[in-house]
């Protein structure tokens, strides 16, 4: 196939990429300019550095590259997990109007498929529960979450229903693995060994991980697969009070600490209180019977006490 793929450089878009072209697919990656555009070369991709925000080089580049399939993996996520709600904003401008940017074009040139990242882990599930594809965003989620969930919920039922063209949605739970925060050498791991991991409260919010090489392959597997919302998320979806000690006792960190709701409300903000006590996992099924998703076991699960 011919597959245009925005945000190529990022951490499942280069990896994306690669496996795309050793499958023999013909790849244009849009990137900034600067580095990623040499690394998309020497994977065999060809590089456009259109900008997302204007819509008139999105057109463009797409009309150039005249894909049977687009695939959104815009993302604009900061180097450090520490500065991730002051860049939501930026992100949630991105979806907005870097992904309507997008999926106007697939539209107007005739491309037959479009696939969007999207989130596993913002999902409005019962407590107890693990999110199927058929829940809504938490959309009264706080400050610039709650605006990006609302985003990511208008932008899902854009795609979704979409009368010329087929539209998945794939809903990733938290990255992990090579070029990720959660890695033995990643910003978190750089956090817990500084002693600055915290638990908030009971740390009862159920996070869903998956790893950035299953990302892909779900992904490599949505070019063909019947349309519609996949949750791609692994098999060990875990309460806060359960995967960070884990994860510190894997990268051989100290235990985290321990605040309360007041103490963290007032130190971190009701955002992150949000991701230690609302945030529910979400169930793969659909990806294992529809994509034939196989998600490895979470890095650090074999380290739970």
């Amino acid at each position: 196939m011919r597959i245009f793929v925005a945000g190529a450089t990022g951490a499942v878009g280069l990896p994306l990429v690669r496996s795309l072209c050793t499958l023999g697919h013909e790849v244009v990656g849009m990137t900034r300019s600067g580095n990623g555009v040499d690394r998309l070369r020497e994977l065999g991709a060809t590089a456009s550095t259109a900008d997302a925000f204007d819509a008139r080089a999105v057109r463009d580049a797409i009309a150039a590259a005249a894909p049977d399939v687009v695939i959104d993996q815009l993302t604009w996520l900061p180097a450090s997990p520490a500065d991730i709600i002051s860049a939501m904003p930026n992100d949630t401008r991105l979806h907005k109007e870097g992904g309507a940017n997008l999926l106007a074009a697939a539209e107007e040139l005739g491309v037959s498929r479009f696939i969007m990242q999207s989130r596993g882990f913002f999902l409005d599930a019962a407590a107890g529960r693990l999110g199927d594809e058929t829940a809504p965003f938490r959309y009264d989620a706080p400050g610039p979450v709650g605006d990006g969930t609302r985003v990511l919920g208008a932008y899902e039922d854009c795609v979704l229903g979409s009368t010329v063209l087929d539209g998945v949605l794939l809903r990733y739970g938290f990255f992990c693995g090579p070029g990720t925060w959660y890695r033995p050498d990643g910003a978190v791991a750089d956090q817990a060994r500084k002693g600055e991991m915290t638990i908030i409260g009971d740390g009862s919010a159920v996070w869903s991980f998956v790893h950035i090489d299953d990302a892909v392959a779900a992904t490599v597997a949505a070019l063909t697969a019947e349309p519609g919302t996949y949750n791609v998320v692994d098999d060990d979806p875990l309460p806060v009070s359960e995967w960070m000690p884990a994860f510190a006792r894997w990268v051989d960190a100290p235990e985290p600490h321990r605040v309360s709701v007041e103490e963290a409300r007032a130190s971190f903000g009701e955002e992150a209180v949000y991701y230690h006590m609302k945030l529910t996992g979400a169930s793969n099924a659909r990806a294992r019977a529809k994509l034939g998703f196989r998600p490895r076991r979470l890095l650090w699960a074999s380290d739970r006490s």
